[in-house]
């Protein structure tokens, strides 16, 4: 297929694009500066210039394509206090492309987050149903809802619920930002009693059920890339504390925002979630370390700006 890709010189998309060429599919990545674009004519992709907010562009890049996989997404302002922002963007872009892909049955894959379901594990039947009135990130989950009910309008639509942390080398997100706090404050922390748990993935497992989504996942597909169910966040904080030769500290709810900033918020609920449906449906397996493996590769400890 010939396949558009959003986000495709990010962090998950650069996994994905390889995957992809490697598949024998032919990739068109959005790039919206000179070195994204230049990352992807390396590893082989053709380039479309734009953004998010070229809604023109990408209704003619996702009509002139044999699918589309939709990753980019407005993190920059999304944690930097403009959610509903990013957002709005990210759902007026997915409409742009939908809409271009309405009656084609041809594939539009879209990367969304796992549901926190307070007192269980999630499972791809939730979070399906969401608050249509829901602000910030959670404004997510409407949008993905969205790109499910193309299925009824000929369009092969899936959705990848990605759990709270992608890692791997060169990973510069949650986990890294797990590590660059306790270097600042001197103190591997987690909060309460640290039982709340993260899904986790590899990148490079993720990578894959992006593909396979796009090859053969029925429309109106809600999967998950879970491959860790979920990891205590205490015994991350235990494995970085031992990397860096630094305590590991409670800190208690009433000091979490102070110590964690806004990561806070993510690290304190109790958010376990499952993939055991999209392995059944898609053959999935994902075969790279765990969460707490890779964490003792060290590679996330190799420098100050980690």
């Amino acid at each position: 297929m010939r396949v558009f890709v959003t986000g495709a010189s990010g962090w998950i998309g650069s996994a994905v694009v390889p995957d992809l060429i490697d598949a024998g599919h032919q990739v068109v990545g959005l790039a919206r500066s000179d070195a994204s674009a230049a990352a992807l004519t390396e590893a082989g992709a053709d380039v479309v210039r734009g953004t998010l907010d070229d809604l023109d562009t990408l209704r003619a890049a996702s009509a002139g394509a044999d699918g589309v996989i939709h990753l980019a997404f407005k993190h920059d302002i999304a944690f930097s206090g403009d959610p509903q922002g990013a957002t709005g963007a990210d759902r007026r872009a997915v409409e742009a492309m939908g809409e271009a892909l309405a009656g084609s049955d041809r594939p539009f894959v879209i990367a969304s987050g796992t549901p926190h379901v307070p007192g269980r594990v999630a499972t791809e039947r939730d979070g399906l149903d969401p608050d249509p009135a829901a602000e910030g990130l959670q404004a997510r989950l409407a949008t993905a809802a969205w790109v499910l009910s193309l299925a009824s309008r000929g369009v092969r639509s899936s959705v990848v619920g990605l759990p709270r942390t992608n890692h791997g080398e060169g990973d510069t997100g949650f986990i890294a930002m797990l590590v660059q706090i306790a270097r600042d404050k001197g103190v591997s922390g987690y909060i309460g009693d640290g039982a709340a748990r993260w899904p986790a993935v590899h990148r490079l497992d993720s990578a894959q059920l992006f593909r396979l989504a796009l090859e053969k996942a029925p429309a109106g597909s809600m999967l998950h890339a879970v491959a860790d169910e979920g990891v205590p966040i205490r015994d991350i904080a235990e494995v970085i504390g031992r990397h860096l030769d630094l305590p590991v500290v409670s800190v208690s709810p009433e000091d979490a925002a102070a110590h964690f900033s806004w990561l806070a918020a993510i690290l304190a609920p109790d958010q376990p979630a499952s993939s055991a449906l999209t392995r059944e449906l898609m053959g999935w397996r994902p075969t790279r370390p765990g969460l707490i493996e890779d964490l003792d590769k060290g590679h996330y400890f190799g420098s100050p700006s980690a």
